[in-house]
C-alpha cells in the first residue's frame, strides 16, 4: 500500500508560511493534542525543555552586548544639547507610564486567575529585605552573575562598564565594537532558537491543556483581551494627552500616522514601517534637525508597546503560578523591567528574551513563556502598532517642546 502523496503547491503553500503562522498552528494542534491525547502530551515536555534552555542561555550575552553598546556608545549625546535629554525624558515618561498600565491591568482584571500554570518545580521568589535588594545588587564577579542568570547584577555591571567606556572614549572603541559583535551574533542565535518555537509551542499548550484541562483557554483568551484593552487604552489616553498637552492638531496627526501604524500592525515590524514613518513626519512638518535626533533613539528607547506587555506578561505569569509578590519584589521587578526593556528592539522576539532573564533572577516559572509564545501571535500586530505611534509622537512632541508649530493644514515640510 503505497502512502499517500502530498501535492508540489501544498508543500510551497507551507513554506511561504510566517513563523507567526506556524506557530499559530502549532497551537492549535497542541490544543487538541492536550484534549484528545492527555497521556502523550505529558510526555511532549522534553521539547519545551529544550527550547526554554537555549533561550536562557542567550540571556546573559544579549544583556552585556547590549546595555554596554548602548550606554559606552552614548558619547554622542553630549553634542545633541537639549534634544537629547528632552527626548530621553519623553521617553521615560512614556514608556514609565505604559509599564504601569500594564502591571495596574494584570492587578485589575488578573488574567492570570484559574490558569493553573503546571510547572516542572515549585516556583520560589526570594523574600529579600530592602537591605539585601540593595546589595545584592552589585555582582562580585560578572561571570558568577552570568552563570547564575541574576539580571539584576549583569544590568548594574553593565551599566558601569558602560559609563567606564564612555569616560575613557576612544581608546574603548574596540570593547564596542566587541559588543556591537556579540549582539549581532545574538541575533542569529536567537534567530536559529526560534526554528523550535512553533515545536515548543504546541509541546507547552499540549501539556498545559493535559493538566490543567480546556479552562486554562479561557485564561489565555483573558489575557489576550486584556493586553488588547490596554494597548488601546494607552494607545489613546496615553498618546491623546501627551499630544493634546503639547497643542498638536490630533486630526493632522492621525491622517500622518495612519499608513504606519497599519503597516506595523500588517507586518508587526517596526523597521517595515520606519521609512514610511519618516516620510509622513517631515511631511507634517517636523524639521529634519529634530527628526534626525529623535526618530533613530525612539525606535531603540521608546518601545511603549513592547514595555506595557512585559509588565502585564509578568504578573499574568506569577498569578497563573499561584505566586504572590510582596510590594518590595513588585518594585523590583518593574525597575528591572524598565532598564531590561531598552535597546533589545533589533533582537526577534525580544520580549521572550527580556522576559526569560526576568523570570529566571525572580523565580518565576519558565514554563510560562511557552505559553506567552503560544499566544504571542494575537497581540503582537497591536504591540507594534502602538510602538510605532510613539515613534511618531516622541518627534512631534519634542518639535512643539522646541517651539514648533504645526498648523491645522499642512503647509510644506520642516527643515
Amino acid at each position: 500500500m503505497t502512502p499517500p502523496r502530498v501535492s508540489p503547491s501544498l508543500w510551497a503553500r507551507l513554506a511561504r508560511l510566517s513563523l507567526a503562522q506556524w506557530m499559530l498552528l502549532a497551537a492549535a494542534g497542541g490544543v487538541l493534542c492536550g484534549l484528545l491525547a492527555p497521556g502523550v502530551a505529558s510526555s511532549l515536555g522534553i521539547v519545551t525543555d529544550v527550547f526554554l534552555r537555549l533561550i536562557r542561555a542567550i540571556v546573559a550575552p544579549v544583556l552585556v552586548g547590549v546595555l554596554i553598546r548602548a550606554v559606552g556608545s552614548a558619547g554622542s549625546l553630549g553634542d545633541l544639547g537639549r534634544l537629547g535629554w528632552k527626548s530621553l525624558l519623553l521617553f521615560e515618561l512614556f514608556t514609565t507610564v505604559a509599564l504601569l498600565l500594564g502591571w495596574g491591568a494584570a492587578l485589575l482584571f488578573e488574567p492570570g486567575r484559574g490558569v493553573a500554570l503546571a510547572s516542572a518545580a515549585a516556583p520560589t521568589v526570594n523574600a529579600w529585605s530592602l537591605r539585601d535588594l540593595v546589595v545584592n545588587a552589585f555582582p562580585t564577579s560578572i561571570f558568577d552573575a552570568m552563570a547564575r542568570g541574576d539580571v539584576l547584577q549583569i544590568l548594574v555591571f553593565c551599566l558601569l562598564f558602560g559609563l567606564a567606556c564612555l569616560s575613557a572614549g576612544e581608546k574603548a572603541r574596540p570593547v564596542l565594537d566587541l559588543a556591537e559583535a556579540v549582539v549581532a551574533v545574538a541575533f542569529r542565535f536567537t534567530h536559529l532558537v526560534m526554528f523550535l518555537a512553533p515545536l515548543a509551542v504546541f509541546a507547552a499548550l499540549a501539556g498545559t491543556v493535559a493538566s490543567s484541562g480546556a479552562g486554562v483557554l479561557a485564561g489565555l483568551a483573558r489575557f489576550v483581551l486584556v493586553s488588547w484593552g490596554a494597548e488601546v487604552l494607552f494607545l489613546l489616553a496615553g498618546f491623546g494627552v501627551a499630544l493634546g498637552v503639547a497643542g498638536v492638531p490630533l486630526r493632522r496627526f492621525l491622517r500622518a500616522v495612519r499608513e504606519p501604524f497599519l503597516i506595523a500592525f500588517a507586518t508587526t515590524s517596526s523597521a517595515a514601517a520606519l521609512p514610511q514613518t519618516l516620510e509622513n513626519l517631515e511631511r507634517f512638518g517636523v524639521p529634519r534637525r529634530i527628526l534626525g535626533v529623535v526618530a533613530p533613539l525612539s525606535v531603540s528607547l521608546n518601545l511603549c508597546g513592547s514595555t506595557l506587555f512585559l509588565g502585564l506578561a509578568t504578573l499574568f505569569i506569577a498569578q497563573a503560578a499561584g505566586i504572590a509578590l510582596s510590594v518590595e519584589q513588585q518594585l523590583l521587578i518593574l525597575v528591572t523591567l524598565k532598564l531590561t526593556s531598552k535597546g533589545v528592539a533589533g533582537i526577534p522576539r525580544a520580549n521572550l528574551v527580556v522576559l526569560a532573564a526576568l523570570f529566571q533572577s525572580f523565580g518565576l516559572p519558565p514554563e510560562g513563556l511557552g505559553l506567552l509564545l503560544a499566544i504571542d501571535a494575537f497581540i503582537d500586530p497591536i504591540r507594534t502598532s502602538v510602538n510605532v505611534v510613539g515613534h511618531c509622537t516622541a518627534p512631534v512632541v519634542v518639535a512643539r517642546w522646541e517651539g514648533t508649530r504645526f498648523p491645522a493644514q499642512p503647509t510644506g515640510s520642516g527643515r
